[in-house]
């Protein structure tokens, strides 16, 4: 049998050990609602606490800050329709900025919110796929309610000058948010470093479970609830604690805390970059900012190929590509679109991402299947 090798780690990452061990008692135990106030519902809800607190130490936040949701979709739409439902802002024109290389998570709840009578302005990007924070400063109007700029591109890793994007809307009165699904776990995601409001993260890209995030509300940031029912989340989040994968979460984010593995997967992604350049030359493209990026992405395009072409005989990796065939058209990312990406590069984008677990085996099994075909 052939080896399989997983270098996908921005759309999922497995499951950590100790994340599992630490899930593990509440198959079984503290099946108790985290609500009621019998000897059953104790466990559960100090479980639940424990892991907010865990996530609060990560964020570098207070507990009663840390709201717990189905997933990062789950937060991002809390925090955009939340800030465009609140009563502070019911009844009054909303403006909402953004940027055209968000995660659908963030675009989708935009365009909603537009046909309610919101007005959305998407801000470009660099060839880098770079925010200018002067062109956030340019659209900010005064009806303007809330700046959304993710922390790093899920597609090509470059991070945001989240810090300076954050001082803007901070003069200006404007809550701020950032989608840190992508970065949570890969680099700092400290709430006051960056200066942000709202902060989402999603438990499956940091080793934890998939269906659980969090939302990060700076107190004093108005927000309508999304769901509405009894008053789980202090009220702000209804519906019963995910005890399970609550705690899972909470035990990856006390992991992520320690950022030594960080250091190991940028040199073998650097080397794998090192290797593909020197195998193929000017044929091999980088895509994304070459510093200011996560250090497990590598979204590289092969010249006069097709992406999916050329992962579809590669069965065995596990990797990603932006673009996609729909009639026998390619078509492009729209990340790599907004970046100014030709289509004939952008069509031979694939995006290697490492993890904990890659080995330096890997990367060059992968190497030499690349070139074998």
């Amino acid at each position: 049998m052939n080896r399989q090798i997983y270098l996908d780690y921005n759309a999922s990452t497995p499951l950590a050990p100790d994340v599992v061990e630490a899930m593990r008692p509440f198959l079984s135990m503290a099946y108790g609602n985290p609500s009621s106030l019998h000897w059953a519902g104790s466990p559960a809800r100090d479980a639940v606490e424990r892991a907010r607190s865990q996530v609060a130490s990560l964020l570098c936040c207070d507990a009663t800050e840390v709201i717990f949701t189905s997933g990062g979709t789950e937060a991002n739409n809390y925090a955009i329709k939340g800030a465009f439902f609140s009563i502070k802002n019911r009844g009054a024109p909303c403006h909402i900025i953004t940027s055209y290389i968000e995660h659908p998570a963030v675009l989708e709840p935009c365009r909603f919110l537009q046909s309610l009578g919101a007005e959305v302005t998407l801000l470009p990007v660099d060839r880098f796929g770079m925010v200018d924070p002067d062109e956030v400063r340019r659209a900010i109007r005064p009806h303007t309610r809330l700046i959304s700029i993710m922390h790093a591109n899920n597609e090509v890793g470059t991070i945001q000058p989240i810090a300076s994007i954050a001082a803007i809307a901070r003069d200006h009165g404007i809550p701020f948010h950032t989608d840190a699904a992508q970065s949570a776990g890969k680099i700092s995601v400290d709430v006051e470093s960056l200066s942000v409001d709202l902060l989402s993260i999603a438990g499956h890209k940091l080793y934890g479970p998939k269906g659980v995030g969090v939302l990060f509300v700076r107190e004093g940031i108005p927000l309508e609830p999304l769901l509405h029912g009894a008053g789980h989340e202090s009220g702000r989040r209804a519906g019963t604690e995910n005890i399970l994968e609550i705690v899972g979460l909470g035990a990856a984010c006390e992991l992520a805390e320690d950022d030594a593995d960080c250091d190991a997967v940028r040199q073998l992604r650097d080397d794998f970059w090192e290797r593909l350049r020197d195998e193929f030359g000017d044929r091999v493209v980088l895509n994304g900012h070459p510093v200011d990026r996560l250090p497990n992405t590598l979204n590289v395009s092969f010249l006069n190929h097709a992406g999916y072409d050329l992962l579809a005989q590669l069965p065995d990796i596990a990797a990603s590509t932006g673009s996609a065939c729909h009639a026998g058209a390619a078509t492009i990312s729209p990340v790599l679109a907004a970046m100014g990406v030709t289509p004939e590069v952008g069509r031979g984008a694939v995006r290697f991402s490492l993890g904990r677990m890659t080995t330096g085996d890997e990367i060059n099994a992968t190497i030499n299947l690349l070139t074998r075909i």
